[in-house]
This record gives structure tokens, sequence and C-alpha cells, in this order.
């Protein structure tokens, strides 16, 4: 592949002139990005080091870095790296990663590497230009902040005398990037002068770098707003969001795996040729992460088999029930008009007796999540449906606020919360606004509008988004005192105290461009996905990817013949992906995006050559399989895959 690589060591006589006098180096080096992957370091490190140490220079200590000029995650390096004895620092890169560093510390930074006078790139630019703001670079000279970029003029070299107080004659309202440079240079004792350099103007003729900055300002700001990385997609909600949901018709048959929750699959209760109810348990939670399951039609259980599970690729053992079509209800399926009355482990046992596990997709099992041994002081109530496509919790905020509230009411008394928050993106103004209606004269309830952006549903996201509070990796929501459930979650709480009903059906979205008739439907646990699409009329045509779940973070799947479960938030079918990946180029956008600030890039180069500890090395099992990284990557390298099978290896686990 070409080679856009933007630096390369100055000459031994230029860098004999520049550390003269200088000693205590803290390196700081970044991997060229824009070149052919490698994840060995870069030989300029080495190369450095071994030449301040042939000076007699003291080297104590060095910082290799991915991505410099990403100023989050390099000032999250270097404020905890940088050690107190440090005299200068030297930064290997281009010109961006030298103006990072230096905008990070106050401690004198250096450019070691001549990004200008060589056939490389300069900068962001991939062109033939040198830079895409003046093509030239006197970092050393200007302590590292670039006056082309700060100053309102666009002066190259030299003062203009135009300050005044500090403040551009021009632009009244900008620092003089003069001035700046003055007082970092006297703060580093470093000369202010300028030999052999006159005042020039910039070349206009040139691109204007005013709009890079706001643009890249603009991008930055994007980002940074809530929680680091995420993507704003084109949510697509508008193919279903309007539609109110309808109950599909009861199927004749339903197949209901035993394993539909994070934990231990349950274990059956009944036998081939038992008449079941509505309601009744036919799967006993096993172990202390586990869930119960419940027959979601009445009639008789013809098999007891392994069955195609819709989110593996495996079989999982599964109760075949034959439906009646009388829809008889078991004896067990009783409201409890008194749980007020319970205490904390009743109501726990409740919830957990009727099967309620988390249906925003990940199906941890409710009750676990609850009993924290923590003190609980706010219930975050998920609503943001973040996915693109995916409309069933917003209608269930539209069409079941009442249950939505009264659920997080029995979530308050179980976690003994003080605060209830339901969190929405402000593409659901309906739903906010409604909530916001209802809780009128609730004082320890609240509704949290939050600007749209993916994956702002996960619980890390969420809780810095609505809360401002992080969560360590690898850490869990109760240790900053929260518990994050989903609206339909709170909706299956109240259906199981106000009506005594487990958690045997929910709303599904089916959506998608290849659809004949999206919508938002209430389906029996266990109804076959082809049997949903058939009554949604079918594909446009055949060429169609058919994903549960949402686009981003969906299974895709081509046998239809799988049932819905709990998790399965909507029935997806869109245009296939048909781009074939290429080459990994270390443009670096995976890592821009990466929500928990993983460096996602190495994943598939580790997999590839199964080096399964690298990858745990770079905190694989923090990955929350968001998509990101897949949806931006130019070369279309199925990074997320590489996840997966990487973290089955870890666990020793399939995929």
């Amino acid at each position: 592949m070409e080679d856009f690589t933007k630096f390369k060591l100055k000459s031994a006589d230029e860098l004999k002139s520049l550390l003269a006098g200088k000693d205590d180096f803290f390196v700081v080096a970044c991997n060229k990005c824009f070149k052919e992957f490698s994840a060995d370091p870069e030989p300029e490190s080495v190369d450095f080091i071994d030449f301040s140490l042939s000076l007699g220079r003291n080297v104590i200590g060095f910082l290799d870095v991915d991505f410099l000029c990403n100023d989050y995650r390099a000032k999250q390096l270097l404020e905890t790296s940088i050690p107190a004895d440090t005299g200068i620092i030297p930064v290997i890169s281009c010109g961006l990663g030298v103006q990072t560093v230096s905008s990070l510390t106050e401690l004198p930074v250096f450019a070691v590497s001549d990004s200008v006078n060589f056939s490389g790139r300069h900068g962001m630019s991939l062109s033939n230009h040198l830079c895409d703001a003046c093509g030239e670079c006197y970092l050393n000279t200007t302590g590292g902040i670039c006056p082309v970029t700060d100053c309102s003029k666009g002066l190259i070299n030299g003062q203009c005398g135009g300050a005044k107080e500090g403040f551009c004659e021009v632009d009244k309202e900008k620092n003089c990037a003069w001035v700046k440079i003055h007082e970092r240079l006297c703060l580093q004792d470093r000369i202010f002068s300028f030999p052999g350099l006159s005042v020039q103007l910039r070349d206009f003729s040139k691109i204007k770098h005013s709009f890079i900055k706001n643009y890249v300002h603009n991008i930055r700001a994007n980002r940074y707003e809530g929680f680091f990385g995420g993507l704003c997609l084109k949510d697509c909600k508008e193919f279903s969001a309007s539609f109110s949901v309808q109950k599909l018709p009861l199927p004749k048959s339903v197949v209901i795996p035993l394993s539909q929750h994070t934990g231990l699959p349950a274990e059956p209760v009944v036998q081939i040729g038992d008449h079941v109810k509505v309601g009744q348990k036919i799967g006993g939670a096993v172990g202390a992460i586990s869930s119960a399951i419940h027959s979601s039609v009445s009639g008789i259980v013809k098999a007891i088999i392994p069955y195609g599970h819709p989110n593996s690729n495996r079989d999982v053992l599964s109760i075949a029930v034959e439906s009646d079509g009388k829809e008889e209800l078991h004896k067990s399926v009783l409201p409890c008009g008194f749980w007020t009355e319970l205490d904390i482990d009743e109501i726990d046992a409740i919830i957990g007796e009727k099967g309620v596990v988390g249906m925003g997709g990940a199906g941890f099992p409710t009750p676990v999540k609850l009993k924290a041994p923590k003190q609980i002081d706010t219930v975050l109530l998920n609503g943001s449906e973040c996915e693109p496509l995916l409309t069933s919790d917003h209608r269930v905020m539209l069409e079941y606020t009442d249950d939505v509230l009264f659920g997080l009411n029995i979530l308050l008394k179980a976690t003994e919360a003080q605060k209830g928050i339901i969190v929405i993106e402000d593409n659901k103004k309906d739903a906010i606004n409604k909530i916001e209606t209802k809780i009128t004269d609730i004082p320890n309830i609240e509704v949290i509008a939050v600007k749209t952006k993916y994956p702002q549903g996960a619980e890390k996201m969420l809780i810095a988004r609505a809360l401002g509070r992080s969560i360590p990796d690898g850490a869990l929501p109760y240790e900053a005192g929260v518990v994050v459930i989903n609206v339909s979650t709170a909706k299956a709480i109240s259906d199981a105290f106000q009506y005594g009903t487990p958690l045997i059906e929910r709303i599904v979205t089916v959506s998608g461009d290849k659809i004949n008739k999206p919508g938002n439907y209430l389906v029996k646990i266990g109804t076959s996905v082809k049997e949903i699409i058939d009554y949604c009329g079918g594909f446009k045509d055949n060429d169609v990817t058919v994903k549960l779940g949402g686009p981003m973070m969906g299974t895709e799947i081509t046998d239809l013949n799988v049932p819905v479960i709990k998790g399965t938030t909507g029935i997806i079918a869109v245009t296939p992906d048909v781009s074939q990946p290429s080459e990994c180029i270390r443009c670096g956008r995976c890592v821009d995006v990466c929500p928990m600030e993983l460096l996602p890039l190495y994943f598939p180069a580790y997999a590839d050559t199964v080096d399964w500890k690298s990858m745990e090395e770079k905190s694989l099992t923090y990955c929350i399989e968001c998509g990101c990284c897949d949806y931006i990557c130019p070369s279309r390298i199925p990074i997320r895959r590489a996840v997966r099978e990487g973290k089955a290896a870890i666990t020793g686990g399939s995929e």
C-alpha cells in the first residue's frame, strides 16, 4: 500500500544542535499512521534513545503512543506518565503530535522529527502539500505553538506588534498567538528570538486553516459530548416510530429456549406430553445467575430438544409447545396488590420467579442486578434506544407510560434508591413530553433528555451522560451507586406485580428498507421469526440481510426458523453490505469512535496470528461490541468478529 508516513528523525547534526545543554529526557513517540499496519514500535524511538545516550544524555522515561493527535487519549496517558524530574520532552511525531503534547504540558517540548523537509506528508494532509496550514514548521522555535493556526492575521514567523493587552487587534476575543509563544518560552527559560527570520504573511492561496480548525473543533465537540467516542448515526426511526403496537396473532406453536439470559440455562420442569397453561413455569433457574422460563401459550409440550438459538451459531435445549388456542392462564398468574407491604427480598423473589431479565439485549437476570453489595442512590431507566431502526422502547414509553412508572416505583423500593431518572434521547420528544406530564407531582422521578448519540444505551455511557459519573474499566454500575434498567424491563416488572404475568411476551420492532410492512408488534416468546416476517408481508426482494436486534449490535441470521426470545428488540431486514475488507491503513478512526477508549485496530491483527494474549493485554474484555469500529473503518475490516473470536478463545467458549 502507499505509505503516507509523515515524519522521520532529524539529522544527527540537527539533533546535536537542538539538544545542546538539554538533559533528563522523557521521550514521547507516536506510532505512524496511514501506513501498512504493524503492531511493532516505530524504529525511530529506539534510534533516538540510542542517539541520546551516545551524547551522554539521561533518558528518564519513554511513552509510545498510538495517534498522539487524539488529545483526549494523549492527555490521559501524559498525566500519569511524565516523571516529576523531567527536563524536556522530545517528541517523535508529525507537527500535530508535537502541538498536542505542548498543549497538555508546560514543560519544554521539542520536535525531534522532520515532518517538512522530506518527501512525506505533514499534519492531517494526505496530499502532496506539506501541510494543510502553511507548509512551514518552526515548532521548536515557537515553543510548540503554531503561529499560523493560532494567529488571527495568519502570520508565519515573527511578531506583528498588534497585540493589545494580550489580545489580537483583529479579533479582540482571541489571545495573541505571539504573546502565548512569548509567555511559554519565558516559562521554560528559553530565548525568544527568531534569527534570520522576517515577518511573513500567510499564503492565502493555500486552504483556509480557519475552516479546518472550526470543522475539527465541531467534530471533537460532538465526539466528547457526554462520553468519548461514539457515532451520530442516521437513526432511520421513521420506518416504524409512528406505528402503534399491534398484537401479533396467536402462533400455532412456539419453541422456547431454556437459555434466554446471561448465566446458566434453565432446567426443564415439564415433560413431553404435559399440558401447560399461559404463564406456567416450564424451566427452573439454576444457580445464582440464571432465570426462570415460562410458557407463552397454553397447549401440549411436543418436544424438549436442542434447537437453533437466535443469538448464537449453536443449538440450545428448547421446549416446543403446540398451542390449543385457548390461552388459559395458569393459576400462578395472579396480581400482587399488596406489593408496597413487601420487603426487598420478597420483591426480588417475585421478579425472579416471573423470569424478568434485561430486555435491552443482554438479558442479565434482573434480580441479580438489584442485589447490589453497595448502597444504590439512583435507578436509571434506559429509554435511549440509541440503535437505528429500533422503536419498540419508544412505543413502550408512549403507550405503556403508567406501567413504566409503576415498574420504576417498584425498582426504587427494591433498591432503596432515593432517585429515579428516565433517560431518553431527544429524537423521542413525544415520549419525553408525555412522561414529563405524568411525573409533574412526583418529586423523586425525573426525565433527562439527552442528545442522540450511539451507543448511549450502554451502561457506562448512560451513567456518564446522565449523572457525570465515571465507572472504571471492569467495574459495575453499582460501584457508582447506580442501577440501570431498560424501560421495557420496567414494564415487565409492572406486569409481574399488577397482573401476575411472567415475561412471556415482548414488543418487537420489525423494520428496515427491505420489509414490506414495518411496525411494532406484541409477540409471544418462542414465536418463529419467519412467522413474524410473513405476517409483515415478507421482504421486498431476495437481496436482503436479516438481523435480530439493531443494525449495529444485532445478530445476522440466515435461518429464519429461530424463535423470538426475551432480549429480541427487533427484526430488521436491510440491504446487504457487499464491501470487501482491505488492509488496515492505521487511520485511527476506530480509536476516535471507540466509547471504551480502546485500540480496536490491533484486534484483527492479533486474531489473524492467534495471539490471544496480546488481545487481552489490549483490554479486549472491556469491549462492549457496539460495532462503532466496524462502521467507521474505511478498510471495512470486521473488527467485531475478531473481538468475538478473541473473547471466545480467552474464555474457552464458542463464538
